[in-house]
């Protein structure tokens, strides 16, 4: 099926996690999209988002006449409109868990968001978290090595193949690789730190870091 002219509303590549997401399944996907950047934390800012969106927030997807807001919301839409396009894994249980995941992301580890922003061109290791925070990180070592030993036989990502679970979790990969490199004393058995390079390793997460270097470049008011 051929993508109606989808348009994507996104902030700052280099900080804005929810529009990692919903671009990199279209990209993943190969679904024509144009992309509509707002330049975040500036004056202007909300001003120019709400004439997208009226919720006030990116990433916002244009379809047409219909408009979709909140990333999770975004990809559902997606995987709907392109059933024949494993957005979702296509195993019932797989896709059941991927969902689950998601969801936990997406409502879950305020701690880590708090102290870890992600900013994708930043290399700048903490040797200090507090503990809410730690206890994010383990869970999500824990949920990746799980998912990775019950469903990642075949591929390097979460269930295999790449899917709508790990644009929820590319950033939180880019949060590891920004302030805490070694995962180790996190309770990772080398899985974790695995799948942080199988998401480095993606063309698109490369097309992605170069357009933050070129917005970082540009002048504030570009």
């Amino acid at each position: 099926m051929t993508a109606p002219g989808y348009r994507l509303v996104i902030g700052n590549k280099a900080w804005s996690s929810w529009s990692l997401r919903p671009w990199l399944v279209l990209k993943r996907f190969q679904l024509p999209f144009e992309e509509v950047g707002v330049r975040l934390r500036q004056p202007d800012s909300k001003s120019r988002i709400l004439a997208h969106s009226p919720a006030g927030k990116v990433p916002a997807l244009l379809a047409g006449e219909l408009l979709v807001w909140d990333s999770l919301a975004i990809m559902e839409f997606l995987a709907d409109r392109h059933p024949g396009m494993a957005i979702w894994p296509r195993s019932g249980d797989a896709r059941a868990i991927a969902r689950s995941t998601s969801a936990e992301m997406h409502s879950g580890f305020q701690a880590l968001r708090e102290h870890c922003p992600m900013d994708i061109l930043a290399q700048t290791p903490k040797d200090i978290l507090p503990d809410a925070a730690v206890l994010n990180i383990r869970r999500i070592v824990e949920l990746w090595r799980d998912c990775r030993s019950r469903f990642g036989g075949s591929g390097p990502f979460l269930f295999s193949e790449f899917s709508a679970a790990d644009a929820m979790y590319a950033p939180v990969a880019s949060r590891f690789r920004t302030y805490i490199p070694d995962l180790a004393p996190f309770g990772d058995d080398g899985t974790a730190a695995a799948y942080v390079e199988a998401i480095f390793d993606m063309p698109e997460i490369a097309e992605w870091i170069e357009g933050a270097k070129q917005e970082h470049a540009a002048p504030s008011g570009a």
